[in-house]
């Protein structure tokens, strides 16, 4: 059994992310092994609120060039997570808004 900590990895921060706030949708980047339920559960478990949705993504690898040198950037997941009208919002988030 995963812990909420193995499964929500970090918050995602961008112009979007922020943008999606208001309608109460939050983004994470998750454990790749993860699903929708166990999304659900770490994000109720982590932040006591009550979760409605969530829709993942697998980001996939892209070429990336510095100078000489190429490679690839990593694979992720991520979880956009809708919470119900009636749950509070998630505190981490208030101040960035």
């Amino acid at each position: 059994m995963k812990i909420a900590q193995d499964i929500i990895l970090r918050p995602i921060i961008t112009e979007k992310s922020m943008d999606m706030l208001n309608a109460k949708k939050y983004v994470f980047e998750v454990a790749k092994d993860s699903n929708k339920p166990e999304i659900a559960a770490a994000v109720e478990t982590l932040f006591g609120v009550k979760v409605k949705t969530v829709h993942t993504i697998n980001m996939k690898r892209k070429p990336k060039r510095v100078g000489y040198h190429s490679g690839y950037t990593s694979e992720w997941k991520k979880a956009i997570v809708t919470l119900t009208e009636s749950s509070k919002t998630i505190e981490f988030f208030d101040g960035m808004n």
